[in-house]
């Protein structure tokens, strides 16, 4: 092993970022870039190495906390605060390009939403606030926690409907165990929610459960078992 100071200036990461672009730049290159240091006869490289290898790369590390990150030889908390910044900064940067499309599909919403809810460790209910024309007004956080429909009011997610003007609403949820199936608290939850929205005359347009890698639409479930 041998330190930043004694590579040859073509193989260090920032110089080589000027050099390239940071799209041609491996990702334990970008992630030197962040910790900027390495410790005690360990260069940032091969700590970033460590990192990416040993603990599952980019995406096990947008999903690790800042005590787990510093725990981490050579991290601490300084450069594990950097790190989760660095992360949340990329997801907001993606939410953000997101947000002006026309939301015309599930995928639509699950492009909008997977990036800050796929990797969390707890159920949270996001609404989507549409206008007329499928516009994104806003999206809301309504609940924390498992998904009960007894602890998660409509009055939650239609109080903000009325104060944004919304038009339709999508549901999403997520579902830390990876798995999308709805379970019948989900859809019972889901039918509640569709009631109210007729009563109110803003109608729920789908409730959707991410994951990761996918999503889900539960009223496309729910109409496959009535046989509609």
């Amino acid at each position: 092993m041998y330190l930043i100071k004694e590579m040859p200036l073509s193989e260090r990461p920032r110089e080589r970022l000027l050099e390239v672009g940071a799209k041609n730049m491996t990702d334990h290159e970008l992630i030197a870039i962040v910790l900027r240091t390495g410790y005690k006869d360990v260069s940032v490289i091969d700590l970033a190495k460590k990192i990416q290898y040993e603990y599952g790369g980019i995406k096990k590390i947008m999903e690790m906390s800042i005590d787990e990150l510093a725990s981490i030889k050579g991290i601490g908390e300084a450069k594990a605060i950097i790190l989760v910044a660095a992360i949340e900064l990329g997801k907001r940067a993606l939410s953000k390009f997101s947000d002006s499309k026309i939301i015309t599909s599930p995928n639509d919403i699950f492009e909008l939403l997977r990036h800050d809810m796929g990797y969390l460790k707890q159920e949270v209910l996001v609404a989507v606030y549409l206008d007329t024309k499928g516009h994104l007004i806003e999206k809301r956080e309504i609940f924390i926690g498992g998904l009960n429909q007894s602890l998660v009011h409509p009055r939650e997610v239609f109080k903000y409907a009325a104060k944004c003007s919304a038009f339709q609403i999508v549901l999403a949820h997520n579902h830390p165990s990876g798995d999308p199936e709805p379970s019948f608290q989900d859809i019972e939850m889901t039918k509640r929610m569709v009631e109210a929205g007729n009563i109110m005359q803003i109608p729920i347009l789908d409730h959707l459960i991410i994951t990761k890698d996918k999503s889900v639409s539960i009223l496309s479930r729910m109409k496959i078992k009535s046989g509609r």
